[in-house]
């Protein structure tokens, strides 16, 4: 990726979780085909681009590429808030479950100089 001034190789791995849970999962079925969708157009939508998604049953595994003006914890929230508003929207057995599909506490680390074949691994 090229900014201004200079180039950078940037990655995160963002995982959280689904509020309450195991008792409350990833949404699955359709709703999972729809969140895969989501979270790849907001990261399209941003710049982010995507090196890997992984939806499980119990948590959400990102792994994007990103500037370095964008903060670790604004992508995590940018990606959660918009999945969660739109599902919550489309699927409304989700919002009367829930006050919020996601928790917000969240893991992200750096994924460094790894190539994108180690991390779909």
């Amino acid at each position: 990726m090229v900014g201004v001034g200079g180039a950078c190789d940037l990655g995160y791995h963002v995982v959280w979780c689904p509020k309450y849970r195991p008792s409350r999962p990833v949404p699955s079925g359709p709703d999972r085909g729809r969140l895969d969708v989501l979270i790849r157009g907001r990261c399209a939508e941003c710049d982010w681009p995507v090196v890997a998604l992984g939806i499980e049953p119990d948590r959400v595994h990102l792994f994007v590429e990103a500037h370095p003006e964008h903060s670790p914890s604004y992508i995590a929230h940018q990606v959660m808030g918009f999945t969660s508003y739109v599902l919550c929207g489309e699927f409304p057995h989700l919002r009367s479950r829930l006050p919020a599909l996601w928790s917000w506490p969240c893991f992200v680390a750096t994924v460094g100089a790894v190539s994108a074949g180690t991390v779909r691994r």
